[in-house]
């Protein structure tokens, strides 16, 4: 697979993964929701990173492509609100068109980048990369760093949210009072 193909899948699995569990005014949050991406993670490394740099000016593209990727993560989670449900005392969470947005708007500068790296001023990021001793699979692994962050971030930002939530209490329930 080449490497504008790679970040495009995992520009696609983060966004579909993302939107899918967390869209929505009212979202359950379980151990699956939690697991899930963590486990999308897990098996994301494995496949699309096959050595990443450990030195030099590359080393600090993946460290950046890292620092972005935790910034979006808090950014998205801002987006959504943790609460316990009123009907099951259950954690939930609720996130609509500004999270929607903002996540579409991350991977999608994400998606444009890595394309036009290809299309769009691959000479330009060809001397720059000559210019700074940086690797395409440097670039690559930095875009791919800031996907795995901002999951990894976003998921555990809503696991350390329901776990400072108040206690559920007992669902309320009327009683006729007699006359």
């Amino acid at each position: 697979m080449s490497p504008l193909t790679e970040a495009m899948v995992i520009n696609g699995i983060v966004l579909i993964s993302t939107l899918e569990a967390d869209l929505g005014p009212h979202r359950k949050i379980g151990a699956f929701r939690i697991i899930r991406p963590l486990a999308t993670v897990a098996l994301v490394i494995p496949l699309f990173l096959q050595s990443p740099v450990t030195h030099g000016t590359g080393l600090l593209v993946e460290l950046a492509g890292t620092a972005a990727g935790l910034l979006a993560g808090l950014i998205i989670s801002s987006l959504m609100h943790v609460y316990r449900s009123p009907k099951t005392g259950k954690a939930a969470s609720a996130s609509g068109l500004p999270y929607a947005v903002a996540m579409i708007l991350i991977v999608g500068a994400r998606a444009a980048f890595s394309y036009g790296s290809v299309h769009w001023f691959n000479a330009q990021i060809s001397t720059w990369c000559i210019a700074h001793q940086v690797s395409v699979a440097a670039i690559t692994d930095g875009l791919i760093f800031m996907a795995i962050a901002m999951a990894l971030t976003r998921t555990l930002s809503l696991a350390g949210r329901v776990s400072r939530l108040p206690a559920a209490t007992a669902p309320q329930t009327r009683h006729a009072v007699a006359a």
